[in-house]
């Protein structure tokens, strides 16, 4: 016989792989078994991983590919998003900066507008204050005036004369 075939076990005796035992018994009936050798086995276990292990280790090498291509991708990703957040807080920083601006323009207007308002009143208060002093002048002198022309007439009126 040559390697790699099978041959029958003496009635009676089992195979030494209890898992090769297994899947005999539950694959094929009783009678039909036919054992193979622990070399044959080996052989065909060696073959197998020889045939398809190196389509394993490629598919698993372009699987890792593929994961860390994967993750530069979403750092990439994070990095755009955050520079999309960037640009659109700068946009918010340049309407608050114009509308602070704007708000400061107002705040020099009003307070122009104050100053103005202010001086004003400052002159209406002087005009006020010499119209005020004026009349208390005036008031003053018709009193004075009227008080003359009092001592005028009481001295134009006629005094009784003394007996002597």
């Amino acid at each position: 016989m040559e390697e790699g075939d099978t041959e029958p076990l003496p009635e009676g005796e089992t195979p030494q792989n209890p898992e090769l035992n297994m899947v005999i018994r539950e694959s094929t009936p009783p009678e039909d078994i036919a054992f193979i050798s622990d070399q044959t086995v080996e052989k065909l276990t060696h073959g197998l991983i020889a045939h398809y292990l190196p389509d394993l280790q490629d598919s698993k090498q372009a699987l890792q590919e593929l994961t860390q291509n994967q993750v530069i991708l979403l750092d990439t990703l994070d990095q755009e998003i955050t520079k999309f957040k960037d640009c659109n807080s700068l946009l918010d920083l340049n309407s608050l900066f114009t509308e602070a601006k704007i708000y400061h323009t107002k705040l020099v207007n009003i307070r122009k507008e104050m100053m103005i308002l202010h001086d004003k009143t400052s002159k209406l208060k002087k005009r006020a204050l010499k119209l005020q002093q004026q009349r208390q002048k005036e008031a003053l002198e018709k009193e004075q005036q009227r008080e003359k022309e009092l001592e005028r007439e009481r001295l134009l009126i006629a005094k009784p004369a003394k007996r002597t």
